[in-house]
């Protein structure tokens, strides 16, 4: 034959545990990209496709190297789609092929193959050896009862002594690389020697199975007569007065059971499932459900404490060691010490304080876990900690009831029994995230968890007996109170993490993150060396947070990249490695250009323009808000991706310049005439908050008005239709904003003077602060003069100058004349 016809170009897909022969239909499921890859070109061409075998299962993604070069030329039949991507294909072998080349393709395997043709000659013999292939066959599918027989009647039908062995092998239960040898051998008498061969001894273990079969089915039966006998020897020998042995298992728990200081209710509930699982089958379900409930009693810590340290030095020195910074937070654990060594007192009797519930809220990064470990630590507590992120079913907190398969109990009396001790402190992470669905609503089953009135007698549904948690310190965490029900709230004490300042950024990274860094990426303290003005850049030019997450990320990057070049020295033989300092110039060359860029505000007054301060979850930002008048029809248009309530604000404080036309010298009907415009920068980003309120009404009086607005003060409020304005949120982050952008004055309401002892003192000391009760101070305060009122005021003082020059003249002549 021609070598043009004998070779072909087709992709291939490698198979697991599947050897596919000519003349024999087969199902294959492709699920791999390069496989799907192959199956679309086939599809889009011949529908001829190349089939080969895997030489190891577990490879996933194999290389030319991992499957065999010789398989089967196989068209593609049918195809059914399955909606992850996959596909069902139905194949038919056509003939035996071997690889010649492998062509380039990045997506697939393509390659050329020869065709391999069956070598044979009709004789007595080969018809003999045939029949007795077919005869064995028969055997093999009446032993095994897995052969339809339309396929026996199909076999007996082909003369054809290649088909013959061919189909035989497909359907047979022989080894991967059984069938793999009969695929490759050409010669079709050696091939059906060796089918024969396998066939024969396959038929002597399917023969000694079934044997085996029939003995184990007389032993149940027997087993099952046993029990029924000795069952009744039980209560022939109870009635008699007659002891008999228990069962190991259970007597190992009624050891443990006299060993475990039990409450009386669990100890009676625990004898009573005892009395019960003793005249269970010991392999039935029923005696395995009541096993596993039992044990989990047992395991439980019941009346193991831990000695708590009650040292404040030593635990303020813990705190300090790993967090800088926090005071607040720090203060009321040292003031939670303080109270429990009163009460462990020897003069008092009232024994250990019931745990409070602390709730640490906070921005992602700023340490709310890692507090919760130091706290564990200065205690000398166990530590555990949950994630509730994601958590929408009540039985995730409180348990299944054991009619379901599968019950377990809940979260909380899990981490119990992982702790040892019924006085860990409980980190219960993320406690903002639960969800809520028909499962019920697990904020709900944390009512009774989190409250001390209530948690001396937790009951679990799986355990269905009381558990005392009111000596577990439990704390909860969570990055806002808006997704936390008010009724829990109100059980938990919220200490607000506020975010890192500059300084205290810079400090944390030298004392915790880069020393941490240098010890993972196994850097000395000699061979780097961060500069402070190389963790300034870092913190400004790359990262834009409350916390420290992404900052210890670009410092991990930074000891990356250094660690690469060290290696790179050690590989050129270099004896000296110079010390590494980190610079801002080395910062950039390794993190590439800035991201983020500081605000710094432009101090010459504009019209239109004032200076916000907001809050956002990476701490505090400048707002410039802009307005513009045009003439038109009286429309006010806001842009900015402002929210309804910042959109209300600026309603409000339209409706106040309205209503104090008069005092901005505009006219009566501009809202009817003229068209107002206020734009908050980056527009991308979603903005809402009433404490924008002031801004709003300053940057539109001032547009309205043509007075421009002071640029070095910048400004936060919410107000009223009568200008009154109210309390805000978030002011230690606006302050810092402020400070970080240079503005010198910051102005607040006058309800948030007692936050400024929050402020640090390097920042009040920098800062001037004005506090307001109501818009028309904000105004006089922030607004100048127009042009046209500058220059009147200036004709004017140089009028009064000029009438007064003359009475000095006056009054200077007579005292010369006196002299």
């Amino acid at each position: 034959m021609d070598n043009d016809k004998q070779n072909a170009i087709v992709p291939l897909i490698p198979l697991k545990e599947a050897v596919i022969f000519p003349r024999c239909v087969a199902p294959i499921y492709v699920y791999r990209s390069r496989s799907m890859a192959a199956l679309e070109e086939a599809l889009s061409s011949t529908k001829m496709i190349f089939l080969t075998t895997q030489k190891s299962v577990e490879i996933e993604n194999p290389l030319p190297e991992d499957f065999y070069h010789k398989g089967t030329v196989a068209e593609v039949l049918q195809v059914l789609k399955i909606p992850d991507g996959s596909a069902k294909i139905l194949v038919e072998g056509y003939y035996v092929a071997e690889i010649i080349d492998f062509l380039r393709n990045e997506r697939f395997y393509q390659v050329l193959v020869r065709r391999l043709e069956p070598r044979y000659h009709y004789s007595k013999q080969m018809e003999a050896l045939t029949r007795s292939v077919v005869s064995e066959f028969e055997r093999y599918a009446h032993l095994s009862e897995k052969v339809p027989d339309e396929l026996l009647l199909n076999i007996r039908s082909i003369s054809d002594p290649p088909s013959v062995a061919n189909i035989i092998a497909h359907y047979s239960a022989l080894r991967t690389e059984d069938k793999q040898k009969l695929l490759e051998t050409l010669d079709v008498e050696k091939s059906l020697f060796m089918l024969l061969q396998y066939l024969r001894s396959e038929n002597e273990i399917l023969e000694l199975e079934n044997k085996i079969m029939d003995q184990v089915k007389s032993r149940i039966g027997k087993s099952q007569k046993e029990y029924y006998l000795g069952e009744q020897l039980k209560v022939i020998e109870k009635e008699l007065g007659l002891s008999h042995g228990e069962d190991i298992e259970l007597a190992d728990l009624r050891r443990r059971l006299k060993k475990t200081k039990l409450s009386a209710e669990a100890r009676q509930k625990v004898e009573k499932e005892l009395g019960r699982l003793s005249k269970m089958q010991p392999l039935s379900p029923e005696a395995t459900v009541a096993r596993t409930y039992i044990e989990w009693i047992l395991d439980l810590p019941w009346n193991k404490f831990t000695n708590d340290h009650f040292d404040i030095e030593r635990a303020q020195k813990v705190l300090d060691e790993d967090h800088y910074g926090l005071t607040q937070v720090k203060e009321r654990i040292v003031e939670f010490l303080a109270v429990n060594k009163l009460a462990h007192s020897p003069r008092k009797t009232g024994g250990a304080l019931r745990g409070p519930i602390l709730c640490f809220v906070g921005a992602p990064g700023v340490g709310k876990t890692s507090l919760g470990k130091s706290i564990a630590r200065a205690l000398g507590r166990k530590f555990i900690r949950i994630s509730l992120g994601g958590v929408r079913d009540e039985a995730e907190i409180r348990g299944h009831r054991r009619t379901y398969v599968g019950a377990m109990p809940g979260k909380i009396i899990q981490g119990i029994k992982k702790g040892g001790t019924m006085n860990p402190v409980f980190l219960l992470d993320e406690v903002d995230k639960m969800g809520l669905d028909f499962r019920g609503d697990p904020a709900a089953a944390l009512l009774e968890v989190l409250d001390p009135e209530q948690n001396k007698a937790f009951n679990d549904h799986y355990l269905e007996i009381d558990f005392d948690l009111s000596r577990v310190l439990f704390i909860t965490t969570a990055n806002t109170t808006e997704g936390i029900p008010p009724a829990l709230v109100d059980r938990m004490e919220i200490i607000r993490l506020p975010g890192y300042t500059h300084s205290e950024k810079l400090e944390i990274a030298k004392r915790h993150l880069i020393p941490k860094q240098l010890e993972l990426h196994s850097l000395d303290k000699g061979q780097i060396i961060f500069s402070e003005e190389g963790i300034k850049t870092i913190i400004d030019g790359y990262t834009r947070e409350a916390g420290v997450r992404n900052l210890e990320r670009e410092i991990a990057n930074i000891c990356r990249k250094v660690a690469k070049e060290i290696v790179r020295k050690q590989k050129r033989g270099s004896r000296r490695l110079k010390q590494i300092n980190i610079t801002p110039e080395k910062v950039r060359e390794y993190l590439g250009p800035q991201r983020y860029s500081r605000t710094y505000v432009d101090k010459t007054p504009q019209v239109g323009v004032a200076t916000g301060l907001a809050w956002t979850e990476f701490g505090g930002e400048i707002l410039a808000t802009e307005t513009a008048i045009m003439h038109g029809k009286g429309e006010l248009v806001l842009t900015g991706q402002l929210g309804d309530v910042m959109q209300e604000s600026a309603k409000t404080a339209l409706s106040y310049i309205r209503s104090r036309y008069k005092m901005f010298k505009i006219n009566k009907d501009f809202y009817r005439t003229t068209d107002i415009h206020v734009h908050i920068p980056e527009g991308a980003i979603p903005k809402d908050g009433p404490s924008a309120g002031v801004t709003l009404a300053v940057s539109m009086a001032s547009a309205l008005s043509g007075r421009a607005v002071r640029q070095d003060i910048a400004m936060t409020g919410e107000i009223t239709l009568r200008g009154k304005i109210l309390r805000i949120g978030g002011l230690k982050e606006k302050v810092l904003a402020a400070h970080r952008a240079g503005v010198p004055t910051v102005i607040i309401p006058e309800e948030n003077k007692d936050e400024l002892e929050e402020i640090p003192e390097n920042v009040k000391k920098d800062l001037k602060f004005i506090t307001v009760q109501n818009l028309d101070e904000v105004l006089n305060l922030t607004l100048v003069n127009s042009p046209a009122e500058r220059k009147r005021t200036k004709r004017t003082q140089r009028r009064k100058r000029a009438e007064r020059l003359p009475l000095r003249r006056s009054n200077s002549r007579q005292a010369n004349s006196l002299a």
